[in-house]
């Protein structure tokens, strides 16, 4: 891994962990993929290995990172889909080369041929926005309570009622937040 970035916030769901490459959107944004290399990092370590990254591929990345942000963001409070949005989304799927194997294990995975390109992985990330926000997927998309945050997540846990993207991140802080604002309540009133 590239030293001196900082840590991919991965999750279970490519799409929604994708557009955590960019962090913090509300407060100090933090961008994860800052790099042509970095987006090759990220790509492998979400099984979408590709040998390089030219900083117009990383562009298209980060169009459609945030084309699937404001799509996801809007379906999670049940707006309609912003039209160009899903237009990013749909070119990207349309364009990439990847195929869907099944493991012994029972899951999918996508298997980029020996030439892939950033476009064929952009390709699978767009496929996969694509099923989460169509409804394909059991679960909901819903937005991170943390004010400064505020990401698109998806939502699996058993009564879909998870608050916060990553809970060791934006989860923690807040409920830190809280308890340091409830010490200062108290140490106030014991005066």
């Amino acid at each position: 891994m590239s030293a001196g970035f900082p840590d991919f916030r991965l999750g279970s769901v490519l799409a929604t962990s994708f557009t955590g490459t960019l962090s913090e959107r509300h407060g100090n944004a933090v961008e994860r993929i800052p790099t042509p290399r970095r987006l090759v990092d990220w790509l492998a370590v979400s099984g979408l290995a590709v040998d390089s990254c030219t900083p117009a591929q990383l562009d298209l990345a980060r169009e459609l990172r945030e084309s699937i942000h404001a799509a996801a963001t809007a379906a999670a409070v049940q707006d309609a889909l912003p039209a160009p949005a899903v237009q990013v989304i749909n070119d990207r799927s349309a364009q990439g080369r990847a195929a869907a194997v099944l493991t012994p294990e029972g899951e999918r995975l996508w298997r980029l041929g020996p030439a892939s390109r950033v476009e064929d992985a952009l390709g699978v990330i767009a496929a996969d926005a694509i099923g989460v926000i169509a409804g394909e997927r059991d679960g909901r998309l819903a937005l991170c309570a943390s004010p400064t945050c505020r990401a698109a997540f998806f939502d699996t846990s058993r009564s879909r009622t998870r608050r916060w993207c990553d809970m060791n991140t934006c989860g923690n802080r807040e409920k830190k937040a809280r308890f340091q604002a409830n010490q200062r309540r108290n140490a106030g009133s014991a005066r």
